[in-house]
């Protein structure tokens, strides 16, 4: 099956560059890091198995081991080759992530691809090129985002395996990130970013509610939660922001003009009034500075928009599980059913979710965001 796919795979992404294709030097770079990734993998049995195998990351991928069996007997994950293969990359991301946004809004821009459909990013395995793209963009008028990415998933075409960029945030971290790119394998709908990573994040903290409860000790529970209680109130502040931010882009706006300076001096002053309340924030967190990056220079929309992706749908997804009585098996036929409508339709079905996600978000939180912190 993964070898039928993956020659399907290869015959779409071919006929894209033989064809002339404008993406085709793109395609290039994805076909040639995705191999990359894949011939550096080792199966873990063997790398357990080896004497001269570094005992500290024999420690870690016994972990990781337990945690992918537990994905698929406890989470009623896909149990197949995925996350059974470790790479040592040799960087600190995988990939990195390009979001842009125009100068007034907060519509991050699309890019449509093979496989996936249109999504609000375009990924790089070298920096560099991550970043001649932004800066193109960014002469273009955008507001640009640059983000290092540990993981992705490949939706079940190939094995994805275990990444040094993520293993080396701890094992909470790690079973987090598995939890999240198998949800992945079980429902992708084309052109619906935000529809798939909300659905995955909120499998990601169902996973993890059920992996801290019986796997992680006392201290890994408690560090956990406070990381979850600190990633709730950064989520509710951006939220509250991202939904000023829109009130300021929608009005006053005249059709076909620019900007306007009192424009961009009302967005300046939005984004300090921000940087202020997070720093009020930050004083109840006893020193921690895990989100000072994000809050850096380059704070913009294309940053806003590229958490909203992950974030906005998820406490409608939450509900709708809490309203299955949190089974697994019957959620995903739920998601798969909600996939299954156009896109409109699919919106509003979880739309109607919202008000009792209020209280689901407001009891659990959430334990997202982790691609906002510094590592």
């Amino acid at each position: 099956m993964i070898k039928s796919r993956l020659r399907d795979s290869l015959v779409l992404l071919l006929a894209a560059l033989l064809t002339g294709c404008s993406n085709a030097g793109y395609y290039a770079q994805a076909i040639g890091g995705h191999f990359a990734v894949m011939r550096a993998a080792t199966p873990i049995a063997r790398l357990m198995s080896d004497p001269a195998s570094d005992p500290r990351l024999k420690s870690k991928l016994h972990e990781v081991q337990a945690i992918r069996d537990f994905a698929s007997r406890n989470l009623a994950l896909p149990d197949n080759g995925s996350y059974r293969a470790y790479a040592d990359l040799g960087r600190p991301y995988v990939v990195w992530n390009v979001f842009a946004a125009p100068e007034l809004s907060l519509k991050a821009r699309n890019w449509c691809l093979l496989m996936v459909g249109c999504v609000s990013y375009r990924g790089y395995y070298d920096q560099r090129d991550a970043e001649a793209l932004a800066a193109e963009l960014r002469e273009q008028g955008y507001d640009t985002y640059v983000a290092g990415v540990p993981a992705y998933s490949t939706l079940g075409y190939f094995d994805d395996p275990v990444l040094n960029t993520f293993l080396r945030f701890g094992t909470p971290e790690v079973a987090r990130i598995v939890f999240h790119e198998l949800a992945h394998q079980v429902v992708f709908v084309n052109d619906d970013s935000l529809f798939n990573e909300s659905f995955a994040t909120a499998l990601e903290n169902e996973g993890m509610r059920r992996w801290l409860a019986s796997n992680a000790a006392p201290g890994q529970r408690a560090i956990f939660e406070t990381q979850r209680l600190r990633k709730a109130g950064f989520a509710a502040l951006m939220h509250a922001y991202r939904d000023r931010f829109r009130a300021l882009y929608d009005t006053d706006r005249a059709d076909g003009a620019g900007p306007t300076v009192a424009q961009r001096d009302a967005k300046a002053a939005l984004f300090a009034a921000l940087r202020s309340d997070y720093a009020e924030l930050k004083a109840s967190w006893d020193g921690y500075a895990g989100y000072d990056a994000f809050f850096g220079d380059d704070l913009n929309n294309a940053k806003l928009a590229s958490l909203a992706l992950y974030n906005e749908l998820v406490p409608a997804f939450e509900a709708l599980l809490a309203r299955l009585d949190y089974d697994l098996p019957q959620f995903y036929r739920s998601v798969s059913q909600l996939a299954a409508l156009d896109k409109d339709a699919r919106r509003q079905a979880l739309t109607r979710l919202m008000p009792a996600a209020d209280e689901t978000r407001q009891a659990q939180g959430s334990v997202a965001l982790g691609a906002a912190e510094v590592r």
